[in-house]
């Protein structure tokens, strides 16, 4: 694998794009969904798929807003490949732009914020068993190899330069493997729903019909540390506030099990169209 001597420097592009998400991060638990720090591991096995999360006591594990760092990497990866540009493992990023893409503020706070989330990707680690070719192998990767500051020849601070593992890039680079989501996800305020949102956005597609999951297999799928009772309550909140932009939510029980089903909301060419180069439609309720 190259070191970080031997990868190009790729410098993302500038002005407004789409936000993507890699469709392994939207339906598998890999990320803390608390705003509290979590230290203990999920451990989450289904069928072939095995996945082992670690933190470390001093900073915690990487939680589904430090992802938001991620969304933007894959953002501006496949922005690149799409215009036919060579993109790279080792990226130059302005913290101003992570920030104003994933709508966050650009104060001194949020600069400090955002450099505890990358050493949260940076020190969590991750084995799985997820596109590895020999069934049961794993391969182990934190979400960031390294991240540094750089300054100019004054001193100055002028952006940081990240490395992510090829895990992840290969799973950007490959078209199959992308969705583009909801601008209106970064507003999401609770973990649960966020982590909802790109399960829904991923199973939910194009299918006239919806999708429908029993409340047992979405609460395994959290890696959350609730209780079930607990999950399902917070669930019928999200549900009764429809909370997830351009779906709607019901629960139904039927043969003594509780279930979720969500239904793409129709969107016409308007609203595609901003969507596609990264502008959220405007509400009109």
């Amino acid at each position: 694998m190259p070191s970080r001597e031997q990868l190009d420097l790729f410098v993302p592009l500038r002005g407004p794009i789409a936000p993507r998400d890699a469709q392994d991060l939207m339906v598998w638990p890999f990320f803390s969904l608390a705003k509290s720090r979590r230290t203990r591991p999920i451990d989450f096995r289904m069928g072939d798929v095995a996945i082992l999360v670690e933190a470390t006591h001093e900073h915690g594990m990487a939680t589904i807003w430090d992802a938001d760092v991620l969304i933007w990497i894959a953002s501006q990866i496949v922005e690149a490949r799409d215009a036919g540009l060579p993109t790279s493992r080792l990226i130059a990023a302005r913290p101003h732009d992570i920030l104003t893409f994933t709508c966050r503020g650009t104060g001194k706070a949020s600069y400090e914020r955002l450099k505890a989330a990358l050493d949260r990707l940076q020190s969590t680690t991750i084995a799985t068993t997820i596109r590895q070719p020999e069934r049961g192998r794993r391969h182990r990767f934190s979400w960031i190899n390294e991240w540094r500051e750089c300054s100019d020849g004054r001193g100055r601070a002028c952006g940081i330069e990240l490395v992510v593992p090829d895990w992840f890039y290969q799973g950007v680079i490959q078209a199959q493997w992308v969705l583009t989501i909801d601008r209106a996800y970064f507003g999401l305020t609770g973990g649960l729903e966020r982590w909802l949102y790109r399960l829904v956005r991923k199973h939910g597609g194009r299918q006239p019909g919806g999708w429908t999951f029993d409340l047992p297999h979405l609460h395994l799928r959290s890696g959350l540390l609730w209780p079930r009772k607990r999950f399902a309550f917070a669930l019928r909140d999200i549900v009764q506030r429809q909370a997830l932009p351009g779906y709607t939510l019901t629960l139904f029980a039927e043969h003594g099990r509780h279930w979720l089903r969500f239904v793409r909301l129709p969107e016409n060419r308007y609203d595609r169209a901003l969507r596609r180069v990264g502008f959220a439609p405007v509400d009109k309720s």
